[in-house]
């Protein structure tokens, strides 16, 4: 296992050993110690798993309070996986980062809380599971456009499929203001 360079600070890129042969292979998902000496010292308490078919976008999405932080993983198919950081004081504030997740390469990317977070399907179809630091709370789900122009994420679809949610969230610049971190 080794952690990979990222340009936001507390975003963790991980890339596992792959044990393979004829028959498939294994891989190590999580092991709290080894995370610890990457930086992820979280107590996880929730998993979730969605499948998505191709061109999917979801996101940009967080949550408020306590905030989120998630281990992303790609167990099927590939996607492109992105941060944001909505931290306000923090020198790369606004900024992303991309990472292509897939079940070949078994990549896992941490989230830290005061990050936007979202992904798009480039694969027929993906399954997506993530830890989550604190429980889903509909109550302060929050999310941002993941076409904000301020932003500019350079996503690698242009026609996205969305949610009725994604397709009418906010820019940054209109609730930077109402943000906890």
């Amino acid at each position: 296992m080794k952690s990979l360079e990222t340009k936001l600070d507390g975003v963790v890129l991980l890339e596992p050993d792959v044990h393979g042969d004829e028959r498939g292979f294994m891989v190590e998902t999580y092991r709290e110690d080894r995370w610890r000496e990457f930086g992820i010292d979280v107590d996880f308490v929730q998993h979730n798993h969605s499948r998505s078919a191709q061109g999917t976008l979801r996101g940009l999405h967080f949550q408020t309070k306590p905030g989120q932080a998630k281990l992303v993983r790609c167990p099927r198919g590939r996607i492109f996986d992105v941060a944001v950081d909505l931290r306000r004081g923090s020198p790369t504030y606004g900024r992303w980062q991309g990472f292509e997740l897939d079940d070949k390469h078994h990549h896992q990317l941490f989230v830290p809380v005061g990050f936007g977070h979202g992904f798009a399907v480039l694969s027929d179809v993906a399954d997506v599971t993530y830890l989550l630091s604190s429980p889903y709370d509909p109550a302060t789900e929050a999310g941002i456009a993941w076409d904000d122009p301020d932003i500019g994420v350079e996503w690698p679809l242009s026609d996205p499929l969305l949610s009725e949610r994604d397709k009418v969230a906010p820019r940054l610049s209109e609730i930077a203001g109402e943000l906890p971190f």
